[in-house]
């Protein structure tokens, strides 16, 4: 029998995060992932239980990820997939209105989460053989509208980020970034107000990106992509 597939996922206590990895289990794939909130974790572990795995983690704390993505490798081994889905967005005002430990906190989970991420894991996925790392971007990581100064800056950071790792790894690993599209989630409420309901939720989201997500190979390597 064939091992089932494996996939990490970062950002699953709700919205897409967390409609992934129903979708991903659905699929017949082994899901390890995190969050931050621990009640989350624990909903999880209840409904998706072993082999699955899901810890309490900030990606924005360096230590942390290193701990988890060693956890992971030593439990579950080397992941097929690398979802980095993590992420947070200002507070809707003008840039110069945010104070440095909010642009801290934005860069340290969108920005340095994604690339602690990697760093825990991509080398192991190097040496297996290969695997996909999908880096979540945004339509404003390829456009700008004001109050969202800082979460644009982070989600053009991931286009380039992707592409230039798409060059390193020499085609061996595929990075791709992927715009999920515009979903009815916490995230886009926050901007878009009661609007956000003229939009697909996250469960209907996720019964199209994932098998999208699932079929990514090396063949999208340094793609710049949009869910469908």
């Amino acid at each position: 029998m064939s091992r089932s597939k494996h996939v990490v996922i970062t950002g699953v206590s709700r919205g897409l995060g967390r409609a992934m990895v129903e979708g991903f289990v659905a699929l017949g794939w082994t899901v390890s992932g995190c969050c931050r909130s621990s009640d989350a974790v624990e909903e999880l572990r209840q409904a998706y239980p072993a082999p699955h795995a899901f810890s309490q983690v900030d990606v924005g704390r360096d230590a942390e990820v290193e701990e988890f993505c060693t956890g992971i490798l030593a439990s579950h081994g080397t992941p097929d997939l690398l979802v980095n889905n993590a992420a947070i967005i200002n507070r809707s005002v003008p840039v110069w209105e945010l104070n440095a430990d909010e642009v801290a906190n934005i860069l340290d989970v969108n920005v340095k989460g994604t690339i602690a991420m990697i760093r825990g894991l991509a080398p192991a996925m190097l040496a297996q053989g290969g695997g996909v790392v999908v880096n979540f971007s945004s339509g404003w990581g390829r456009s700008t509208s004001p109050e969202v100064a800082s979460y644009c800056a982070t989600k053009w950071a991931i286009e380039g980020l992707s592409q230039a790792m798409a060059q390193e790894t020499g085609g061996k690993l595929a990075v791709v970034a992927l715009n999920p599209g515009i979903i009815d989630t916490e995230m886009l409420r926050s901007c878009f107000g009661d609007s956000a309901g003229s939009y697909p939720d996250a469960a209907a989201w996720a019964r199209r990106a994932v098998p999208f997500i699932a079929d990514l190979s090396s063949r999208d390597n340094g793609k710049s992509l949009t869910a469908p």
